[in-house]
Order: structure tokens, then C-alpha cells, then sequence
């Protein structure tokens, strides 16, 4: 289990990354003002058909293409989820009360790669160290 206190945390000593409000005042990370990530705090209090139970965070997530979010929607349906709204975009949920802390941050730092300019990436290796395998 992680929350999106604990994510923001990490991601925010990335180069370039901010947490400005988007959709309905709720936070949304953003390397060069563009969107890889956010909260959908909308959904809080939507009962869960998986649980039950309200859905409380839900992290939405880009992915590399509609492939991978299919294979990670059949590989862990009680962590990742979607919505209509995002039929056709490559984008999963997240139910961060389910969720696994390091698969989660690594789908972070993928979207985050994929949408940061080439000098944040460079400025990340040289903070943190190349990445093991450039995402994809």
C-alpha cells in the first residue's frame, strides 16, 4: 500500500517536476508543465464494485500504449482499473490502498521519462544514476 502523500514525496525531487492543481482542484504531476500523472480524487467516495467499499486515492498513471494497459489491466485487475473515460487512452488507475509500492513508482518514473525533455532526463541520471533499462 502506498498513498499519494508518500508518491508526491518521491516524484518531486525528479528534475522539473511539479504538483499543480488539475481536474476539480486535485493535484497532478507535471514534468515541463505537462501531465504524466494525478490524483483522481473524484472518485474518493465512488463505491468500488472490486471491494465494496469506497475507492478512496486512485492514481491515474499514462503507460506506454494501449498494449501495456491491457497486459497490466489482465495481470492485476485488483490493483489496476478503468473507466470508460479513459477507453482509447493509454492510462490506468491505481487503487493505491492495493497497490505495490515499487511497481507503482515504476510506472511513475516510466510516464515521467516519457514525458520529460531530454535535459530533465539527463539531469536525473545525473542526480539519481542511469536507469537500469530506458522505459519504453
Amino acid at each position: 500500500m502506498t498513498t499519494w502523500d508518500e508518491l508526491e514525496q518521491v516524484v518531486l525531487a525528479w528534475p522539473e517536476t511539479t504538483s499543480t492543481p488539475s481536474y476539480g482542484g486535485f493535484p497532478a504531476l507535471r514534468v515541463n508543465k505537462k501531465l504524466f500523472a494525478r490524483l483522481r480524487g473524484e472518485m474518493a467516495d465512488d463505491v468500488d464494485d472490486l471491494t465494496g467499499a469506497p475507492y478512496g486515492e486512485v492514481l491515474m498513471v499514462g503507460v506506454g500504449d494501449l498494449g501495456e494497459k491491457a497486459a497490466l489491466l489482465a495481470d492485476d485487475p485488483e490493483q489496476f482499473f478503468t473507466v470508460p473515460h479513459y477507453d482509447g487512452y493509454p492510462g490506468v488507475l491505481v487503487r493505491l490502498a492495493r497497490a505495490d509500492d515499487a511497481v507503482v513508482r515504476e510506472l511513475l518514473l516510466d510516464s515521467w521519462w516519457r514525458t520529460a525533455p531530454k535535459r530533465a532526463q539527463k539531469a536525473y541520471e545525473e542526480q539519481f544514476g542511469p536507469l537500469p533499462s530506458p522505459p519504453g
